[in-house]
């Protein structure tokens, strides 16, 4: 005969009688039953997969918060002695900075210092531009606003003056 699967029983279901009425409903029952059973199963994935979703960015949401409580406190510190001596407070604000920074890089924001390098319209807004000698056109002169990120995940475009010719 055929060497195709299920052709041979087709050929030999031709030759048989025809299943009967209830057979049938039977057959549909069942089907109808699977079908039933895989929509609830999808349905439960869907929720399942929503349900983890949210969870993790929760997690994320509480990670990134909870690196942010030591420059929270280092702040108010510096804040509870803001009547001492200037130039400690000024140095104690600047580690506070630095702390701040380090925590943007660890969670894969590392502020960038873009002057002298090529103006780039995806990681540069020019706020304004400005003609001096020697410098190439398009060159960053001055960085008004750092810039934080790398290629596609950017917090937020550097804002920039931009050499332009004389």
């Amino acid at each position: 005969m055929s060497d195709e699967p299920g052709q041979e029983e087709a050929v030999q279901g031709a030759e048989s009688t025809p299943p009967d009425a209830a057979e049938l409903e039977a057959r549909v029952a069942d089907l109808e039953d699977r079908w039933r059973r895989a929509l609830a199963d999808l349905d439960n994935l869907r929720k399942r997969v929503s349900r983890d979703a949210d969870r993790v960015r929760a997690e994320e949401r509480a990670r990134a918060a909870a690196e942010w409580l030591p420059v929270l406190d280092n702040l108010e510190r510096a804040l509870e002695h803001a009547e001492g001596d200037p130039p400690s407070i000024m140095e104690g604000l600047r580690a506070i900075r630095d702390q701040a920074l380090d925590v943007l890089a660890r969670l894969g924001f590392p502020r960038r210092d873009d002057a002298g390098t090529e103006f780039d319209p995806a990681r540069h807004e020019a706020v304004a531009t400005l003609a001096q000698e020697g410098v190439p056109e398009g060159t960053v002169l001055h960085v008004v606003r750092p810039a934080y990120g790398d290629g596609e995940r950017q917090l937020r475009p550097a804002l920039v003056v931009v050499a332009k010719e004389e």
